[in-house]
C-alpha cells in the first residue's frame, strides 16, 4: 500500500509541475518573449536545485532501505574481502559523485543567463588537466590492483588438504563429482557421455581411479571452515557457476576446465537462523545465457560440519557400482546369502520326503 501511495504522490507532483509549466507558458505569451525567457530561466534554476536535493535524498534512502536485504552477509572469507572492496569502491566513487553533482547543479544555478553577465572563456589550463587526469588514474589503479589481488587469490592454488569437488554444467542442471578414497578423479572422455547408460560425465570405467568416485546431481555438499576447490566444466555449451552468497562466479567452458576456491564460513542451518528464513538455501545459478531453459538452471549447496559431511559421504555409493551392480560386494554377499538360504530350503524339503 505504501508503494502505491508513493507512486500516486510522484504522479501527482509530475502533474502539478506540468500544469505550472503550461500556465507559465501562457503567461509568457502575454508578457512577451524576453520576459518569459528570463522567468523560465529562474524557475529552471530553482528546479535544478530541488532535483539535486531530492535526488541525493532518494539515493541515500534507497541505500538505507536495501542495504543487506538482497544478498545478506557474505558466507565465505573471499566474499568478505569482495564486499570490503565493494564498499571502498562505493565510498570513493560516492564521494566523487556527490561533489561533482553538487558542483554541476550549483554552477547551472549560480551562473545562469543574465543580461549583465559576461562570459569568461579560457582555452586551456595545464594544472586542471593534470589534476583531473592523474588523480582518477591513481585511484582507479589502486582499486583495480585490489581487484586483481583478490582475483588471483580466488583462482590460485587452494590450501593443502582442501576439499575438491568437480562441478559440470549441462542444459539445464549441475552434476557434482567427488573423488573416492584414493583422492583422485577418474578419467573422462566426452564421447562416452550417455544419459541412457547412466554416464552423464563420460567417465572411463576401466580407470581404477574412476571406480570409487561419487557422482551426485541433487546437491553439492561442502564443509564449514574447510577450503574447497571447485573444478568447473561443461558438457554442451558455456555455462557459468554463480555463487552469490559466497560472492564467487566462474565460467564453465566445454573442454577447458576452470578452477576457483573459497572457504565457507556458515553452515546452511546457521544461515537459516542468521537470515531468519527457515527456507534459506545456498544456490548455484547459471550466470551465462545457455538456452531456453536457462532460467531453471538452479543448483543447491548444503554447507555442513565435518562430522555431518563424513556421515553423508559414508552413505554414498560409487557411481561405478550403481552402473555395474554385479560388481558391488554388497550385492554379491546378498546373492550368496540368498543362494545359501535356497540350498537350505531344498535340503529341508528333501529330508521331509
Amino acid at each position: 500500500m505504501s508503494t502505491f501511495f508513493l507512486i500516486a504522490i510522484f504522479l501527482l507532483g509530475f502533474l502539478v509541475t506540468f500544469q505550472i509549466a503550461k500556465a507559465s507558458e501562457y503567461v509568457g505569451i502575454l508578457k512577451g518573449e524576453k520576459k518569459n525567457f528570463e522567468q523560465n530561466n529562474r524557475i529552471n534554476g530553482f528546479l535544478l536545485l530541488a532535483f539535486l536535493v531530492f535526488g541525493l535524498l532518494g539515493v541515500y534512502w534507497c541505500n538505507e532501505a536495501l542495504k543487506g536485504r538482497i544478498l545478506g552477509e557474505a558466507a565465505s572469507e573471499h566474499g568478505q574481502n569482495i564486499d570490503r572492496m565493494l564498499y571502498i569502491t562505493i565510498a570513493v566513487t560516492g564521494v566523487v559523485f556527490v561533489i561533482t553533482q553538487i558542483l554541476l547543479f550549483w554552477f547551472a544555478f549560480k551562473y545562469q543567463y543574465k543580461e549583465t553577465r559576461k562570459v569568461y572563456f579560457f582555452s586551456h589550463d595545464n594544472k586542471l588537466e593534470l589534476i583531473w587526469t592523474v588523480v582518477p588514474a591513481i585511484a582507479l589503479s589502486v582499486l583495480v590492483g585490489f581487484g586483481l589481488y583478490y582475483w588471483l587469490g580466488i583462482t590460485g592454488d587452494a590450501p593443502k588438504g582442501a576439499l575438491e569437488v568437480e562441478i559440470t554444467g549441462k542444459q539445464f542442471a549441475w552434476i557434482y563429482r567427488y573423488p573416492g578414497d584414493d583422492k583422485i578423479f577418474g578419467k573422462k572422455y566426452y564421447k562416452n557421455i550417455s544419459d541412457a547408460e547412466d554416464n552423464s560425465l563420460g567417465i572411463l570405467w576401466d580407470d581404477k581411479s574412476s571406480q570409487d568416485d561419487i557422482v551426485n546431481e541433487q546437491a553439492m555438499y561442502l564443509v564449514k571452515n574447510r577450503p574447497v576447490k571447485l573444478i568447473i566444466g561443461a558438457r554442451d555449451v558455456i555455462h557459468d557457476v554463480g555463487l552469490s552468497h559466497f560472492r564467487m562466479k566462474m565460467d564453465a567452458v566445454p573442454g577447458t576446465p576452470t578452477t576457483m576456491w573459497f572457504t565457507p564460513l556458515y553452515t546452511t542451518k546457521e544461515m537459516k537462523k542468521m537470515t531468519n528464513n527457515p527456507d534459506f538455501v545456498y544456490e548455484i545459478s547459471c550466470d551465462q545465457m545457455c538456452g531456453k531453459g536457462h532460467f531453471s538452471m538452479k543448483g543447491l549447496i548444503e554447507v555442513v560440519t565435518q562430522e555431518e559431511y563424513d556421515l553423508w559421504m559414508a552413505r554414498q555409493k560409487p557411481k561405478y557400482l550403481a552402473v555395474f551392480p554385479d560388481k558391488d560386494p554388497a550385492n554379491a554377499k546378498k546373492d550368496s546369502t540368498v543362494a545359501t538360504a535356497a540350498a537350505v530350503d531344498t535340503l529341508k524339503m528333501a529330508a521331509s520326503k
